[in-house]
């Protein structure tokens, strides 16, 4: 009766800490039987064994010795990958830190461990601090400052003061906002070049695709400019009838231009993050709002988000520039773009640009990763885009793949994404920094979020 007891004891005991988040700096985590795709080759390497000691991978096959005290994961039959990455991620610009952990959290529990924010904000340089600390849960964070616009920047002098500021400040790199006049653009970018920062994300319509090239940005996000290029005498449109991302007058881009702008984008190792999300969830005709609304992620999203979102995909159908047929038209045109850079070596990044209008944190990484399969991108390839690249952008060997010493960002699936992208969605566990996410906390982390 005794040893009944205490076997109950011990049963109650793990039972009240299931939930629980284990960190590796204090517990070896083991997670053995495992089929590990790697990401740096197209390879399943079967029946490993994951050690993680310290946030790292310490030691990988499938005879490893570890720690009699590690916990211990048995993954037969579930396949481990990088942890992916959203390389367009909108962190709450606001004074207050709670609605920023949300946020994080909803990348976290769908396997998202690094995300690059691009609409910074003086908090987020306490909010990376303290995910790097371990005192707030959360994916790596790059961040931007306050971004470069139109609205932000009126005169060189202005624009080049920010740039310094935001240098002193410490962000990451510097977010680049539509509307820049040329005079503007080319004093920030002198500025940040003396200041030793890069820059990405839009490109002004003032300014155009191949000025921006020449400026070197790190990134050109939504393919800002590319469509724009490619449309037969743009200097007779105004930027209204070209619509945001070409999403107008996209439909009459002559593709037989499209080499000479990726040969250019390529030769100035500028990587491109496509957002297809948002020309998908946002532009597109083929959902309507009720569609949108009707989404199971949006469950998670606040009554005044989804009216927000609902209104501006409303508003972009009634402008009278707008026409369902070219529209999608111009859709096709945006896939087309994604291929070719993935078939002419241009470093193709995952972002959805969440939370965006119907992107939701996480979520819509799932659906970006589809959009880029249905652009003629492999598994493999559209896998890459959010953890192998990523790691090659950052200059970081060690992140976004899983060898030994590389950093242990993991998620855990329960199906290949190599034979069907939709098993991404399929979340088992997810290793953040070191840190194991049962499926358990997952669940119990995702109800809390419900709106």
């Amino acid at each position: 009766m005794k040893h009944l007891l205490t076997l109950l004891a011990l049963l109650m005991a793990w039972g009240s800490n299931a939930q629980k988040i284990v960190d590796s700096r204090q517990r070896e985590i083991v997670i053995k039987n495992v089929s590990v795709l790697p990401m740096n080759t197209e390879t399943v390497l079967a029946n490993q064994t994951v050690v993680v000691k310290n946030g790292e991978i310490a030691a990988m096959g499938t005879k490893v010795v570890y720690a009699k005290d590690a916990l211990v994961i048995d993954a037969k039959g579930k396949f481990l990958m990088p942890g992916l990455a959203e390389m367009h991620a909108h962190v709450p610009p606001v004074d207050d830190i709670e609605p920023m952990k949300e946020v994080l959290l909803l990348f976290a529990a769908n396997g998202v461990t690094t995300i690059r924010g691009m609409l910074g904000h003086p908090l987020h340089l306490e909010l990376r601090k303290k995910i790097q600390t371990g005192e707030i849960l959360g994916p790596r964070l790059y961040t931007s400052g306050p971004s470069f616009s139109g609205a932000s920047v009126k005169t060189p002098e202005e624009g080049i003061e920010r740039v310094r500021s935001q240098k002193r400040a410490g962000y990451d790199f510097m977010k680049m906002h539509p509307g820049l006049s040329k005079s503007n653009f080319e004093a920030v970018i002198k500025a940040a070049n003396e200041e030793g920062m890069t820059y990405g994300g839009h490109v002004s319509f003032n300014v155009g695709l191949w000025r921006s090239v020449e400026a070197n940005y790190a990134t050109i996000d939504h393919l800002d400019g590319i469509v724009q290029s490619l449309i037969p005498r743009l200097d007779t449109l105004s930027e209204d009838e070209v619509g945001l991302f070409g999403m107008f007058a996209g439909h009459r881009a002559d593709l037989s231009q499209l080499n000479k702008a990726l040969q250019a984008i390529r030769e100035h190792h500028i990587w491109i993050v496509p957002t297809q999300t948002l020309a998908e969830h946002w532009q597109s005709p083929k959902r309507s709002v009720d569609d949108m609304l009707a989404a199971p992620e949006m469950k998670y999203m606040s009554k005044a988000q989804l009216a927000s979102w609902a209104t501006a995909k409303q508003n972009t159908f009634k402008s009278p520039q707008y026409k369902p047929e070219s529209v999608l038209k111009y859709n096709e045109i945006r896939k087309k773009v994604i291929y070719e850079c993935q078939k002419q070596g241009v470093g193709l990044l995952l972002g959805s640009d969440a939370p965006q209008v119907f992107s939701v944190p996480g979520f819509s990484l799932k659906h970006e990763l589809t959009y880029l399969v249905e652009a003629g991108l492999t598994p493999y390839e559209a896998l890459r885009t959010g953890t192998y690249n990523v790691g090659q952008f950052f200059k970081n060997d060690n992140l976004g793949v899983i060898k030994k010493g590389a950093v242990a960002d993991l998620v855990l699936l329960n199906a290949n994404p190599m034979k069907d992208i939709s098993a991404v969605g399929e979340v088992e566990g997810v290793m953040l920094n070191g840190k194991w996410l049962s499926k358990e906390e997952i669940q119990s982390t995702l109800k809390k979020l419900e709106k």
